[in-house]
């Protein structure tokens, strides 16, 4: 494995469509996978109204967000991990924008916007070693 800096991280969350936010609810660990974007260094998400995500965001509480693209046969690839404070998006105009370029992949009504700004950004390259035992892309 070969760690990531964290420019490269976000630039690899970027180039994929879906992840996993992780949060407290109810004391307990809760992990929903989501679709998402990365715009200026954000992780930007679409939430309904009552989704314990939402409830999250709403109280500035800090949240997990994984994504990564690991291909099984080659056993190459990469994961990112963020951690980071979630917060609604309220402003109407960011709203709009956001809800025009996020397109939920699920059939509800995802009228929440959730922003994660990254506090914490950590992610790894899984490499093959080549013959002369140093890693290959």
């Amino acid at each position: 494995m070969v760690e990531l800096s964290r420019v490269e991280a976000l630039d690899l969350l970027g180039t994929v469509q879906l992840g996993r936010v992780a949060f407290t609810d109810q004391a307990l660990p809760a992990i929903r996978p989501v679709n998402h974007l990365v715009v200026e260094g954000d992780i930007i998400v679409r939430t309904h109204g009552g989704s314990a995500l939402l409830g999250r965001a709403l109280l500035s509480e800090v949240v997990a967000y994984e994504a990564d693209e690991i291909d099984p046969v080659t056993r190459t690839g990469w994961s990112v991990l963020v951690t980071g404070t979630a917060t609604r998006v309220a402003d109407a105009a960011e709203l709009a924008r956001y809800q025009g370029l996020l397109t939920p992949w699920i059939e509800a009504e995802m009228g929440q916007v959730v922003r994660i700004r990254p506090e914490i950004v950590s992610g790894y390259r899984l490499v093959r070693k080549s013959v002369s035992g140093v890693p290959s892309p």
